[in-house]
């Protein structure tokens, strides 16, 4: 078999938009698009047209995003919209979410793969509660980035004493909640002011450009050293009388949550504990030297070891903790609420847990983010919980690890996803 050769690649960012009504967001992400040449001509053809049918001399960049609007009018359940465009150095995915307290979840859904958020503010209106709310969540869910947008600042005539102000009362808000990785950038959506090109209006401004900032974001994974997490998905035992090579090919497929591995590293099973080598890692039949975050692989250990699907292959020294108890933030993804009295199965990775509400710490109050007692948990409610398990999990902090950090609440009556958590 051949060896993959390896190309150089700048890495993918997902990042997420928060904002409020009318403060410019979908302006904004029309901008990124038509400046970055990723609207096709025929699209850039009919919002030309439907700007003038409106009477606007300019095109109205937001129509790139109205469709999406026009579905959450009438309540389609389609809230989270996600965008791709390039650029010559890197792949981007948008993950718009709408941002109404109703629409916490999919707030939450959108920011969990999220390595960055724009956090947008009227220049008119400075840090309002809804500001407030969308940094505490994106910091909650782990979004390690920041990037304090200031739009409009052509309604402000580029006043940078209105930027300053509201910096400070941002860098205010942010010292009390804790969040610490925050830049800030005055911009204008409408004229495309420091979006794609600088301008001419922002001249006090000497930082970068939103697209400098995006395309200079450390992509995920790559905060702090994650150790290999390898839950294992399915067992590949070839039946295939004619190729008598295959008899013996017994190969543990899944994706690699974190870290690396090479051919000849020592590992560990879980929950067995046995130890052994890396024979051969393999994609499609294609040997690898080595395998990477986020690559689905095949991996072929040197010793015949009984595993199976929910087993999580580690580096040996490198084994997390086996857990039968749980505290965790959740957020209540269901209409019907949490019932303390019903079982519940818990997805992590690839392994299942019957898991106990044993107590609920307190639930955040996502507009005040005080923290208030609470015996029930309803739809969109995020709350400090403790869960006790059936099966042990092999979970990391997700502030370590967002892959062997997070999973999902089944209601194992009618196989719906109820919940999502985030380990502390």
């Amino acid at each position: 078999m051949t060896k993959l050769e390896k190309i150089e690649d700048h890495g993918l960012l997902r990042f997420l938009t928060c904002g409020s009504v009318d403060d410019g967001k979908s302006t904004l992400i029309g901008r990124l698009l038509f400046d970055t040449k990723t609207i096709l001509a025929d699209t850039l053809s009919a919002i030309e047209r439907t700007s003038q049918k409106r009477g606007m001399g300019a095109v109205d960049l937001s129509l790139l995003t109205d469709g999406l609007q026009a579905e959450r009018e009438q309540g389609i359940t389609i809230d989270v919209a996600y965008r791709y465009f390039s650029t010559g150095t890197r792949k981007f995915i948008i993950a718009d979410a709408p941002g109404h307290e109703q629409y916490t979840r999919n707030m939450v859904t959108a920011a969990s793969t999220a390595n960055l958020a724009i956090i947008l503010i009227d220049a008119r209106k400075g840090v309002l509660t809804q500001t407030r709310r969308h940094s505490k969540l994106a910091a909650l869910v782990g979004i390690p980035h920041l990037v304090v947008a200031i739009n409009k600042m052509d309604l402000v005539d580029y006043s940078q004493a209105v930027y300053e102000r509201i910096k400070a009362d941002y860098l205010d808000f942010a010292a009390k909640v804790g969040i610490e990785d925050v830049r800030f950038i005055p911009l204008s959506a409408l004229n495309g002011d420091m979006i794609v090109d600088r301008g001419d209006a922002l001249g006090w401004y000497d930082g970068p450009t939103l697209l400098d900032i995006l395309e200079a974001a450390p992509g995920a994974h790559t905060e702090h050293a994650e150790k290999f997490r390898f839950p294992v998905q399915y067992v590949c035992r070839p039946q295939d009388s004619a190729n008598p090579d295959l008899h013996d090919y017994r190969g543990f497929m899944g994706r690699v949550e974190s870290g690396t591995i090479r051919v000849g590293d020592a590992v560990t099973v879980l929950p067995s504990g046995l130890a052994t080598t890396v024979k051969a890692i393999q994609i499609g039949g294609t040997d690898l030297d080595e395998a990477i975050t986020e690559q689905s692989i095949t991996l072929l250990l040197a010793d015949e070891i009984d595993i199976s699907r929910g087993d999580m292959i580690v580096k040996t020294g490198e084994v997390p903790e086996a857990v039968k108890q749980i505290e965790a933030t959740v957020c209540w993804l269901a209409e019907t609420p949490m019932d303390r009295a019903r079982t519940y199965l818990i997805r992590h990775t690839t392994r299942d847990s019957k898991a106990k509400l044993a107590a609920i710490d307190h639930r955040l109050d996502v507009n005040t983010l005080e923290k208030v007692p609470a015996d029930r948990l309803a739809m969109n409610d995020i709350a400090q919980v403790t869960f006790k398990l059936a099966q042990p999990l092999f979970a990391d902090p997700y502030a370590d690890n967002r892959g062997t950090g997070a999973f999902i609440i089944i209601d194992e009556s009618n196989n719906n996803t109820v919940g999502a958590g985030m380990i502390r």
